[in-house]
């Protein structure tokens, strides 16, 4: 491993030179070898593809078979038995039906195409350059043509662009929260380490992806593209598959149910059709297996709900719109249901669950304890002490002032009026405190006669000291002023800055430990602020080591990357939702277990906490029997991740994982659905998402989840009401099949009791577009306060199925006694056809009511969906229509009714719903109704 050899040693092995890098000549031939320095692109589907993606869906295959036998059948009636009426209507049957295929599969493209192209406007390209030594000088080239052995010099604010081996290293701070989740930058070195080191620890290794936000460095490149650490994550990718969404699977299951249904009764229907004539003729004729082909194929159409596809595109586009609304971008529609059924949300801590963006929210000072509010960038916000007392700025002023000036950090307004960090993120944070009390550097160095204050010398930070000091001249007198961890400072201390005086460190040493420990049980890291008064000679010509001795401390800092202040109530919502939150992090167990505390992730400080090295050395066998019950890992790896997601589905969660940072992609990848936040992710997550939060908000999660919930329960509602006509379609002319052994009236045995395209028509108008309103249902209680619904259990649980079929076989009935009826009172056949055609339309109509509730009808307001009873009116109308239109007529094989008999279609089909709701209201016990 690079970080275990000598840099002397990586250089020969690379054929490079530290003064005079690369030659072109060699640099052009590397690139041609290895390749340009970029991460394989996985290749968006083309439109075409995704456009025919639908084609193969189960229910889709059938509408398929079902065009194909009605062309078989128009093509024996054009030219075998030449009845072109029979012959027409089998044409138009087809088209209908290619009409509804071609509907679902644009629904579904376009939503898709409008996915990706959200997501690639809200990618920002950057094309970097570095850099780079060749041919002994230094030269500015795309990062794209980085090759191995290039000598790469780096400066603060610059991006890496390939992994690196630190050559020299001065004062050089390095952050790699897009790789381990940690927010404190890495100090780096260039010297060799020993032993087996974690990625987070490799203190003499740059990493592609990082930042460099102190000091300067040479580095050697050791890898390029797909060969380094961010293209070992892009390689897990590719190798992780996506999951299917619950919805998938449990449509899927339906589908394959309906399948065997159907393909039954089409097999049954057809052999006792045949039979039947048989025994009636004593022979099979064409004109007889037409006759019941035609039959066969409207069984076939019944039994499939057609609109299915249709309709579930376009209730879940419906969510999708919704979601968008609340800022988050669904990439796939399924992925809107997934969060309804979601039973573990396994997040990222830094720049999910915190800001990553570190702050002081708590400092102490001349012994008094004050607490910060306003958490980020953003300089405004009250110091208080900590009984809530607005805080005398005197206390604190010589701490201030020493926290402001020994700081090489800013922060500034872009064009949008955010305010962004430049430097290290501690001394960002102190100099947004020192904005805070009215404390503004610059101001302070540019100010001109007794108070004129000026930087003489700097002492920058490195990882030996662990401080950082700067010597000021103010007016006549000279001050060294120190910062840095406290365990260092403290062994340099000989008295404390305490009630306007100072006193020696021996009589508040205890004191401060107990300060320091309650810093730390809050996971505030914490940095001491000290200062001494030394001479002009000193401040000159002293050494380093000498000068930071014998200091007086004026303050403690207490420093945290704050928690989301939206989260803590998103979290204690879905832990009532019966959703599990997990906070899997990068960062140290005592942090992480601190945060997750504040946060409501564990409720008992003293809940387990699993690290990586943990993780490591448990077999899955051994791993799978404690997930269930961890809430918090910390200093783990994608790898860990990644397991810990796989683990969990074993187990039969429904995972969802958000994050931001590039170690998450691969677990975001192989979640049931993954969460990536769009201001602050990178790109790499966001290709990895099914959804990107656009406000970066933890509740839009929430709010997502309940929005799936909602979906859920209204495509159950939209699927009772579907599969209740599709029992009343098929029974109706199952009933007529079986039961109409000889003419009645004008009406032959043959006749079937309604035609293929009717049945259509009752499919994708009359049932199908109440089904798309009711996508715009509210929930019909608080379902955030229910468990997560169980994705192992069948659609048809909790007593769908008997109500699908009791509803399903009192409508079917209903509609074959109006066609025995009118057969009997001498009607011709299109007109019996028609009063059954009315009568299962209207009898659907109103049960969309009754299958809007989990209860019955009378528990929801009808007009509480507008476009529900919009929707409901169309259709009737529109079916009403269809029997007066002449070229309806000829399509459809309808004919125009009588006013008292329009009335009695209308009346009569919701006598069996009210009955049934009423009974249901009396009996509530009775779930088979």
């Amino acid at each position: 491993m690079f970080y275990n050899e000598h840099r002397e040693d990586i250089l020969k092995k690379l054929q490079t030179s530290r003064h005079q890098g690369l030659s072109s000549a060699e640099a052009e031939q590397r690139l041609i070898d290895q390749g340009p320095n970029e991460l394989a692109q996985e290749k968006a589907d083309p439109g075409w593809r995704i456009f025919l993606r639908t084609f193969k869906e189960p229910i889709v295959v059938v509408l398929w078979i079902a065009v194909a036998l009605a062309l078989v059948s128009a093509g024996y009636d054009f030219f075998v038995n030449h009845d072109a009426n029979h012959g027409k209507a089998s044409i138009y049957e087809a088209i209908v039906i290619f009409i509804l295929i071609m509907v679902n599969a644009i629904l579904a493209y376009v939503q898709e195409t409008k996915a990706q192209k959200s997501l690639a406007a809200l990618k920002q390209m950057a094309n970097h350059h570095a850099a780079v030594l060749r041919d002994g000088d230094w030269q500015q080239i795309p990062a794209s043509e980085l090759v191995t052995g290039d000598i790469v010099s780096v400066k603060m604010g610059d991006f890496l662009d390939a992994d690196l081996r630190w050559v020299t290293a001065n004062e050089l701070q390095v952050n790699e929260s897009h790789l381990t989740g940690e927010v404190e930058p890495v100090q780096k070195t260039q010297f060799a380490l020993t032993g087996d080191v974690p990625l987070a620890e490799r203190t003499n290794m740059g990493y592609s992806g990082s930042t460099v936000v102190q000091g300067s460095g040479l580095g050697v490149v050791v890898a390029t593209g797909m060969a380094t650490e961010l293209g070992h994550i892009a390689q897990l990718l590719n190798e992780t598959e996506n999951q299917k969404t619950p919805i998938e699977k449990t449509v899927a299951q339906l589908t394959k149910k309906l399948m065997y249904v159907a393909a039954g009764i089409v097999v049954l229907v057809l052999g006792f059709g045949m039979g039947k004539e048989l025994v009636n003729t004593g022979q099979l004729t064409f004109t007889g297996i037409a006759e019941n082909l035609s039959t066969a194929i409207a069984l076939a159409v019944a039994a499939i709900p057609d609109a299915l596809p249709v309709v579930l595109s376009i209730v879940l586009t419906i969510g999708a719109t919704s979601l968008a609304r609340n800022k988050g971008l669904v990439k796939s529609l399924n992925s809107v249901e997934t969060l309804g059924a979601t039973t573990f949300i396994a997040s990222d801590k830094t720049g999910t669950l915190t800001k990553n963006e570190m702050t002081v929210t708590h400092f102490w000072s001349n012994g008094v304890q004050f607490q910060v509010d306003q958490n980020g960038y953003e300089p405004c916000g009250e110091i208080e002490t900590m009984d809530n007392k607005v805080a005398d700025p005197e206390i604190y002023q010589r701490f201030m002032l020493a926290a402001v000036l020994n700081n090489e950090a800013s922060i500034s307004q872009d064009s949008t009026g955010q305010y962004r960090p430049f430097g290290n993120p501690t001394d960002v944070s102190l100099i947004v405190l020192g904005r805070k009390a009215d404390y503004q550097r610059e101001q302070l160095l540019n100010q001109t006669g007794a108070n004129n204050i000026e930087i003489v010398r700097v002492f920058p930070f490195d990882s030996t000291r662990k401080m950082m000091s700067v010597i000021i001249k103010c007016g006549a007198d000279y001050k060294i002023l120190t910062k840095g961890a406290p365990d260092v400072i403290l062994t340099k201390t000989d008295q404390v800055w305490q009630q306007q005086q100072m006193v020696p460190v021996a009589e508040v040493k205890e004191q401060l430990q107990q300060q320091i420990n309650a810093y730390a049980q809050q996971a505030l890291r914490t940095l001491a602020v000290c200062e001494r008064t030394i001479t002009a000679d000193q401040a000159k010509n002293a050494p380093q080591a000498e000068l930071e001795q014998q200091l007086q401390l004026l303050g403690i800092a207490g420093i945290i990357d704050p928690p989301r202040p939206e989260v803590r109530r998103s979290i204690a919502t879905l832990h009532q939702a019966g959703v599990n939150v997990v906070m899997i992090t990068g960062d140290y167990a005592a942090t992480a277990s601190a945060i997750a505390l504040k946060l409501g992730i564990i409720t008992d400080a003293d809940a387990k906490v699993m690290t990586g090295p943990e993780i490591d050395q448990l077999d899955d066998a051994e791993l799978a029997a404690l997930v269930p019950d961890i809430r918090v890992y910390a200093r783990v790896s994608p790898e860990h991740k990644q397991r810990i997601v796989r683990l969990l589905q074993d187990h039969r969660e429904i995972v969802a994982m958000t994050g931001d940072g590039v170690n998450d992609a691969p677990a975001l990848r192989a979640a049931d659905i993954g969460i990536a936040m769009g201001i602050n992710g990178t790109e790499v997550t966001k290709d990895s998402a099914d959804l990107i939060l656009l406000d970066d908000k933890f509740t839009t999660i929430e709010h997502s989840v309940a929005a799936g919930r909602r979906i859920f329960a209204n495509i159950k509602n939209f699927i009772r009401h579907e599969l209740t006509t599709n029992v009343a379609e098929v029974l109706s002319l199952l009933l007529g099949v079986f039961f109409m052994t000889a003419s009645i009236g004008r009406v032959s045995e043959l006749t079937p009791v309604l035609s293929a395209l009717m049945v259509l028509w009752v499919n994708m108008v009359s049932d199908a577009l109440p089904s798309f309103a009711l996508g715009y249902d509210e929930a019909e209680r608080d379902i955030m306060k229910e468990r997560p619904r169980d994705t192992q259990q069948s659609i048809f649980a909790e007593g769908l199925l008997s109500r699908v079929l009791v509803r399903g076989i009192v409508m079917g009935a209903v509609v074959f006694v109006a066609f025995i009826w009118a057969a009997n009172a001498g009607f011709a056949p299109e007109k019996c056809q028609t009063i059954a055609f009315l009568t299962l339309v209207f009898g659907q109509l109103w049960h969309v009511f009754d299958a809007r509730s989990t209860t019955t009808l009378f528990h929801r307001n009808p007009f509480s969906n507008g476009r529900l009873v919009l929707a409901v009116s169309f259709a009737g109308v529109a079916s009403l229509l269809l029997t007066v239109i002449p070229f309806f007529n000829e399509v459809f094989g309808t004919t125009a009714l009588t006013a008292p008999l329009y009335l009695a279609v209308i009346i009569v089909p919701v006598l069996p719903t009210l009955l049934l709701s009423g009974a249901k209201e009396i009996w509530p016990a009775i779930k088979w109704w």
